[in-house]
């Protein structure tokens, strides 16, 4: 396929092509609406993506999280810096712009370097080149100028949408909304949870242990490169995301159905309890990464793709329910959601979650006990889906969860259950001194037995 005249190329200087992968990411972002995620295992599994030495691979992924999750404050750098504005039918410009500036003020990246492989991507861009001196000046001055753009940039004000900001304000009080503004500006480390001695990995893997039992990794390894990956000991998960299975308590020998199950965390974790357990989800793609998932760990699990709201299985003793929604409690691992995600999208969701919660009633076994989750800071998809679903469903009822019952979730979470009885995990809890180590995602989950 010959080049595209509109990208920037990459001829063969050192660290060029990693920059120029992560120029697209962030370029299909901006002009397309793509999840990053998405674009960036895209563009890594190229074939010419795939020769790059692991720490390039590495850096395309560094470059385009950090502009996204800066994204505030670096265009309104940019905005500031340039007097009329970014020019029109620029090609790949201001995406170049935004990865230079997001390897100066944030990646340990030198600004020489920076600068001058930003400036060599406009010049082999074809619609940017004409801006070269422009490129060449504007990221100079940001790092002349780093420390004040640093020193101006607020969590909530800069770096959240404004609509997400007032919401959390309105819901969780300013003092809080600061802080879960702050939370999302740091890199998450990975974590995992492990199929058995988590003691005796945490020490082979350089993990820290979190109270909830996941491992919390210290170093940057590439997952896939850790001792035990192949042996299928641990999976990636988040530790919010590990809570509504424990919630749940599976039995050896319990039928329970995962719906919207993918990518299968949550799946695996039913199985390893010994429960008979079916995996529900409608994407053909994702269910097929939850089905690799699931043999790389060797467990056994019916997987079925369907749509879970119409989709007819059981009577089951237990069912969870991680119920699609806007995500914005994943912000730390997924910064492109709180700019791709809208109000508007919020009410879609919520009558979608509505549909979930009533059919799953009626898959219930009499004395089945249901998990509804979200990884949502948003109360119409949590605490208020759950009032008025009880009110929808007289053979519902809701089961208090209590801290004190719930050794497991440490000190450190305690906060988590609310006075209504609801699970609310919010991103800047579970302190640390190394923001990398701290914190996890938001998360919302409530009990409910049918009668």
């Amino acid at each position: 396929m010959p080049p595209n005249p509109h990208s920037a190329t990459a001829p063969s200087h050192p660290g060029l092509a990693a920059r120029a992968s992560a120029v697209t990411a962030i370029d299909d972002f901006l002009t397309k609406s793509q999840p990053l995620d998405e674009t960036l295992e895209r563009l890594l599994e190229t074939p010419a993506a795939r020769e790059l030495p692991d720490r390039d691979r590495g850096l395309v992924r560094a470059i385009a999280m950090a502009a996204i999750r800066r994204l505030g404050t670096i265009a309104k750098a940019l905005e500031e810096r340039i007097e009329r504005g970014l020019p029109n039918h620029s090609g790949q410009l201001e995406a170049i712009l935004i990865s230079g500036a997001a390897q100066i003020l944030f990646l340990d990246v030198p600004d020489h370097a920076a600068v001058d492989l930003s400036v060599r991507l406009v010049q082999a861009n074809y619609d940017a080149k004409r801006f070269t001196a422009l490129s060449n000046a504007v990221l100079r001055r940001i790092a002349r100028e780093k420390d004040e753009i640093l020193k101006k940039s607020d969590p909530l004000t800069i770096d959240t949408p404004e609509w997400l900001a007032n919401r959390w304000i309105k819901t969780y009080g300013a003092e809080n909304a600061a802080k879960i503004a702050a939370a999302f500006r740091s890199e998450p480390a990975i974590d995992l949870t492990m199929r058995a001695d988590p003691e005796i990995w945490a020490e082979k893997l350089n993990a820290k242990i979190l109270p909830t039992g996941s491992l919390r990794l210290r170093d940057r390894t590439p997952v896939r490169a850790l001792a035990g990956y192949e042996e299928g000991a641990f999976w990636v998960q988040d530790t919010a995301a590990a809570l509504p299975v424990r919630l749940l308590d599976p039995k050896p020998g319990e039928t329970i159905a995962d719906l919207c199950a993918a990518p299968g965390g949550k799946t695996a974790q039913l199985a390893l309890s010994g429960a008979h357990v079916t995996a529900v989800d409608r994407s053909e793609k994702r269910v097929s990464r939850l089905s690799q998932n699931i043999q790389r760990l060797g467990f056994s699990v019916d997987v079925v793709v369907a749509d879970a709201s119409l989709w007819r299985g059981g009577p089951f003793d237990a069912i969870l329910l991680d119920a699609p929604c806007t995500a914005t409690g994943t912000i730390r691992r997924h910064p492109d959601v709180a700019w791709l995600k809208s109000e508007e999208d919020l009410g879609k969701l919520t009558q979608l979650q509505q549909r979930l919660l009533d059919h799953s009633a009626e898959l219930l076994k009499p004395g089945g006990r249901l998990i509804y989750c979200t990884c949502s800071l948003e109360p119409e998809e949590g605490e208020e889906q759950i009032k008025t679903c009880l009110a929808r469903n007289p053979s519902l009822r809701l089961v208090y969860f209590e801290a004190k019952k719930l050794p497991w979730l440490g000190e450190e979470l305690a906060d988590a259950i609310t006075t209504e009885g609801f699970l609310r995990t919010l991103p800047f809890m579970m302190p640390d001194d190394d923001p990398r180590l701290a914190g996890l995602d938001g998360f919302f989950a409530a009990k409910l037995k049918k009668i």
